[in-house]
């Protein structure tokens, strides 16, 4: 297999999109440490799981894995998580950033309107876990010689969104993806490579569970996209395969996004 004798992290890798990286690198061969802050993130909006954990899922993968809870906003935490996951696996060869999300509110989300508490909590989940993450494992893979960072930024850090809403939400992400080609300028040179996998709308659980409220994931929606229908995890795990294989070993420093063609038609 592809990540035979190979260890990766995924972060917010207890439900959704991030379960689905775990999944997927296991498949592949990979042992995988699961980090999240809720370590039972798939019950909240009813993803069903066909063992108790995903940690436990990838054992029955015949693969090692653990699961460690972690709030990555606090650099402490995100070190810790590191340690601990480079203890248990002895290595980390691929590290996925997946934690964050759109947590606030979307009414009062425009750019001329988002209050200071929002904006600090957006930054912190977004893009502070990221960098805590990637500044943690960087000396591990230097020393190593080799490592593969997947960073996951946005469609929204591409282009305007859902008429202007989300608006931190995608600086965050803008963040993320403009740190991530520093990061593969620095790190290039010790054999590790650095990119951005950004998602457009994808119909995990929490997605089909919020549709109501947050105008997305609609039917409406889906027939604004070139494809003509909304992401499912699985296309996301298909270019996380590639960018953490050697299939993508001359690729550093790019962003994919998996939207089905979204950012050609912004709304």
């Amino acid at each position: 297999m592809k990540l035979d004798g190979k260890t990766a992290i995924v972060t917010g890798g207890a439900r959704g999109l991030g379960r689905a990286y775990a999944l997927r690198l296991a498949s592949l061969g990979a042992d995988v440490a699961i980090v999240d802050i809720n370590l039972d993130g798939a019950a909240e909006f009813g993803e069903r799981l066909s063992a108790p954990s995903v940690a436990a899922e990838i054992e029955r993968m015949d693969r090692r894995s653990i699961g460690i809870r972690a709030d990555l906003t606090q650099r402490s935490q995100a070190f810790g998580a590191i340690e601990k996951a480079h203890e248990a696996l002895g290595r980390i060869d691929i590290l996925v950033n997946n934690a964050g999300g759109a947590l606030t509110p979307a009414e009062r989300s425009h750019a001329s309107a988002t209050p200071e508490e929002d904006t600090r909590l957006l930054m912190d989940v977004n893009f502070m876990s990221t960098l805590h993450c990637c500044q943690a494992v960087a000396p591990l893979m230097k020393r190593q010689g080799s490592g593969v960072i997947v960073n996951i930024s946005s469609q929204s850090a591409i282009t305007t969104y859902n008429q202007g809403l989300l608006a931190v939400y995608a600086a965050s992400k803008a963040a993320v993806t403009h740190y991530t080609r520093y990061l593969a300028a620095e790190l290039g040179p010790h054999g590790i490579r650095a990119n951005c996998l950004a998602p457009g709308v994808m119909l995990t659980a929490r997605v089909a569970a919020q549709a109501a409220a947050r105008g997305i994931g609609t039917d409406a929606e889906a027939a604004k996209v070139p494809l003509r229908r909304l992401g499912q995890v699985e296309d996301c795990a298909g270019v996380l395969e590639f960018l953490a294989t050697d299939l993508s070993q001359y690729v550093t420093g790019q962003v994919i996004s998996v939207c089905g063609g979204a950012v050609l038609t912004p709304n």
